[in-house]
C-alpha cells in the first residue's frame, strides 16, 4: 500500500515547528559569539566554547533517533513526544542564556540549549519520511527548508529590531549582555514553544500498524538493545551515507566557522569596530593568583582610569554593539535567500524532475563565492548582502538535498535512527573546528579572523566537488511530487 500524497498546507503544518527550532539555532548562530565576547572571552577561545553544540548533537541525535523509532504514545504518537520535550527545555534555556554572568555559564547553557534543540529537531527529519511517499520527500524537505529560512531571517534580525523599533538599549555595562539581546531571546523562547505546538496539534501520525502496511516499511528485524542497534548501524552504514558524509563534513565545517567567528571577523574587518578590551581603560589591580584584573567599586562597577577613558570605552563598545546588530541582521539574509531558493525549488519540484547532485554542487559553489567575497569588503558593509545572499543558496540546499538523497536510500522503519547517525557527519567537523581546526587553518593564511571566512569558502568548494562521488541513481534523480495521473 502506498502512502497518500499530502497537500501543501499539510506538509507546511507538519514542518511548522522547525520555525521555532530555527529561532533557537539562528539566535545562537548570530549572537552567541557576541555573548562570549561580552563576557570576556578571547577571540581565539570562541570556537572551543562552541564545542558544546556539536557534542550535544553527536550524543543526543542517534539516541533520540532510536527512541523515536521505537516510541508510540496513544495521544502524541511517535515523533511528537520528542517535539514537545525538546521545545520545553529549549525555551527555558533560551530564557536564561542572555542572563549568564560568566563565560562558563553561557557555555553550559549552550550545551543544554543544543541538546534540547536536538531532541526536537531529529524527529522532524524522520517525520517527513514517515508521512510522505517517496515522490514527495524532496518536496517535504524543501518546504521544511522554506520554514527554516523564515526563522533564520527573522531571528537574526531580532536584536536590531528590538533596539530600533522597541527602543530597548543595545548598550550595557562591561561584562553584561544588552537588554535588546535579552528581549530577543525571550521572543525566541515564545516562538519556539508556540510553533512546536502548532505541529503537534495539526499533524496526525500513522500508527505502527499503518506504517507496517506501507510499501516502504522494510523488513521487520529482530529487536536489539539501543546501544547495540546504534553501533550496528554505524558499522553497517550504507555507502550512499558515507559519500554524502564527505560532502556534509566540508559543508558543516564551513558553516561552523561562520557561526563562531563571523561576528568578530566582520565587526573588525568590515566595520572596523572590534570589541574593546575594558582592561585597557580601567584601573588595574593584582588578585590572589597574581593576575591583573579591573578594579571594581562597592557597587561592583568597573573603575576607569578617568572620565575620558570611560567615555572612550563606551563609544567603542557602542560602535561594536551596533556593528554586531548589523552583522546579525545581515546574517539573516542567508535565511531569506535560502527561503527564496527553497520556495523556487518547491514550485519547480512539484512538477519537474531534478538532479539533486548537481543542484547541490552548484549551490555549494555559490556559497563558497559568498564567503570568499567577504575578504574584499572592508569598509563596505553593504557587500555583506551579496555574501550572505550567496551563502543562503548553499544553506537552502544543505538543509534539503542531502536528506532527500539519503531518505531515498534507507528503510522507513529505520529512518529516525539513520537520520540520527547521519548527524555524525554534521557534528564531527564542528568538533574538529571547535578544538582548534578553524583557528589553525585560518592562522596559516593570517592572524586576522576574517581568514576564517576564507577557509569556509575553500571548504565549500571541496564540498561541492565531493558531490561527484555520489553515483546512486535513486538518490540523485528526483521525480515530481505532482503528476498528471
Amino acid at each position: 500500500m502506498q502512502k497518500p500524497k499530502l497537500g501543501f498546507w499539510d506538509i507546511w503544518n507538519m514542518s511548522f515547528g522547525f520555525l521555532g527550532i530555527q529561532f533557537g539555532f539562528a539566535l545562537q548562530g548570530s549572537t552567541m559569539s557576541r555573548i562570549f565576547e561580552t563576557l570576556g572571552a578571547e577571540e581565539s577561545e570562541i570556537p572551543l566554547l562552541w564545542i558544546a553544540a556539536p557534542l550535544a548533537g553527536l550524543i543526543v541525535q542517534p539516541i533520540i533517533g532510536y527512541l523515536s523509532d521505537n516510541t508510540w504514545h496513544k495521544r502524541l504518537g511517535r515523533r511528537r513526544p520528542f517535539f514537545l520535550i525538546g521545545a520545553i527545555l529549549s525555551s527555558i534555556a533560551l530564557l536564561f542564556m542572555p542572563y549568564s554572568s560568566e563565560v562558563w555559564m553561557a557555555a553550559g547553557l549552550l550545551l543544554v540549549l543544543d541538546a534540547s534543540i536536538n531532541i526536537s529537531m531529529e524527529p522532524f527529519r524522520a517525520l517527513v519520511a514517515d508521512k510522505l511517499p517517496e515522490s514527495q520527500r524532496s518536496y517535504g524537505f524543501v518546504v521544511q527548508t522554506l520554514i527554516i529560512g523564515i526563522g533564520t531571517w527573522v531571528a537574526s534580525n531580532l536584536p536590531k529590531w528590538v533596539n530600533n523599533t522597541l527602543e530597548i538599549s543595545n548598550e550595557a555595562a562591561p561584562g553584561v549582555v544588552p537588554d535588546s539581546v535579552k528581549v530577543a531571546f525571550g521572543v525566541g523562547a515564545f516562538v519556539f514553544i508556540t510553533s512546536i505546538l502548532v505541529t503537534i496539534l495539526t499533524t496526525k501520525e500513522y500508527t505502527p500498524e499503518e506504517m507496517a502496511a506501507f510499501d516502504d516499511a522494510g523488513k521487520p528485524e529482530e529487536k536489539k538493545g539501543m546501544l547495540a542497534t546504534i553501533l550496528a548501524t554505524y558499522a553497517l552504514m550504507p555507502l550512499i551515507m558515507k559519500k554524502l558524509g564527505v560532502v556534509q563534513f566540508f559543508s558543516w565545517f564551513a558553516f561552523f566557522a561562520m557561526w563562531t567567528l563571523a561576528n568578530p571577523a566582520l565587526t573588525s574587518h568590515v566595520y572596523n569596530a572590534s570589541k574593546p578590551d575594558v582592561m585597557e581603560f580601567a584601573q588595574l589591580t593584582t588578585n590572589e593568583d597574581g593576575e591583573e584584573e579591573a578594579v571594581r567599586s562597592l557597587e561592583n562597577e568597573i573603575v576607569f582610569l578617568s572620565e575620558t577613558s570611560k567615555a572612550t570605552y563606551k563609544n567603542l563598545d557602542k560602535a561594536y554593539n551596533e556593528a554586531s546588530d548589523d552583522v546579525g541582521s545581515k546574517m539573516g539574509i542567508y535565511g531569506l535567500t535560502s527561503m527564496i531558493f527553497a520556495l523556487l525549488l518547491t514550485f519547480y519540484t512539484a512538477y519537474k524532475s531534478i538532479n539533486r547532485k548537481y543542484i547541490h554542487m552548484g549551490s555549494l559553489l555559490a556559497g563558497a563565492l559568498g564567503f570568499l567575497y567577504m575578504f574584499h569588503s572592508p569598509g563596505a558593509p553593504d557587500n555583506l548582502y551579496i555574501s550572505f545572499g550567496l551563502i543562503g543558496i548553499a544553506w537552502g540546499s544543505i538543509l534539503s538535498m542531502p536528506y532527500a538523497m539519503l531518505s531515498s536510500s534507507v528503510e522507513s522503519s529505520k529512518m529516525g535512527l539513520m537520520m540520527g547517525v547521519f548527524n555524525m557527519f554534521i557534528v564531527i567537523p564542528q568538533i574538529i573546528a571547535a578544538i582548534g581546526g578553524v583557528v589553525l587553518l585560518h592562522n596559516i593564511i593570517g592572524e586576522e579572523s576574517i581568514h576564517a571566512m576564507t577557509i569556509a569558502g575553500l571548504f565549500l568548494v571541496i564540498a561541492a566537488f565531493s558531490n561527484l562521488l555520489i553515483t546512486n541513481k535513486k538518490a540523485i534523480t528526483y521525480q515530481p511530487a505532482i503528476t498528471n495521473e
